[in-house]
């Protein structure tokens, strides 16, 4: 079963560094398995965070096919691949479009993780864009069974590492037509 990520949008008020107060609206990511385990969730995830009250102002359903933290890294990136098939019937090439959720410092490392997540991919894809998003921090859910704690340490291990940077060259998937000579 695939997780359903919901993004929540949190209204609070932070006081900066010179003691001044700023009320600021700020999107996190929760797995949950409707809206009210969503704002349960994030209510006991932010309860944690702000000592203050807070509000939630917006739930929804987020399209991201998957989530990959990496070690050392910061901010969250949204990778765009397109799948590419070939449908047989009409003979045509065929797009489907997927969002992914990276960790990274940059977007050239969001790139690079990119393509280290889809590098066992068996079929063609191409990544048209990568973006930073505004998700300030994924929740995802373990129900605290035994197998599980393993799979949280695992992810916020995942969290704060760094992919391995393999030792063979990187494949450019883009594709350019060169003009014949004549």
């Amino acid at each position: 079963m695939s997780a359903t990520w919901y993004e929540c949008k949190v209204k609070y008020r932070k006081t900066d560094e010179t003691g001044g107060q700023k009320v600021l609206t700020e999107p996190y990511l929760v797995d949950a398995l409707s809206y009210t385990e969503a704002e349960k969730r994030i209510n006991e995830e932010m309860a944690a965070y702000i000592s203050e009250e807070f509000k939630i102002t917006n739930i929804k359903v987020a399209n991201y096919a998957e989530i990959h933290p990496f070690e050392n890294a910061d901010r969250w990136f949204k990778s765009k691949v397109s799948l590419l098939a070939y449908d047989e019937e009409s003979g045509k090439e065929r797009k489907t479009n997927m969002y992914m959720l990276v960790q990274a410092n940059d977007v050239r490392e969001a790139y690079d993780n990119t393509l280290h997540i889809m590098q066992s991919t068996m079929g063609e894809y191409s990544i048209p864009a990568v973006s930073e998003s505004p998700i300030m921090d994924v929740f995802p859910y373990f129900s605290g069974e035994e197998g599980e704690t393993e799979q949280l340490e695992r992810f916020n291990k995942l969290k704060a590492s760094k992919p391995a940077q393999p030792d063979v060259e990187t494949v450019d998937h883009m594709e350019f037509e060169t003009a014949m000579e004549e």
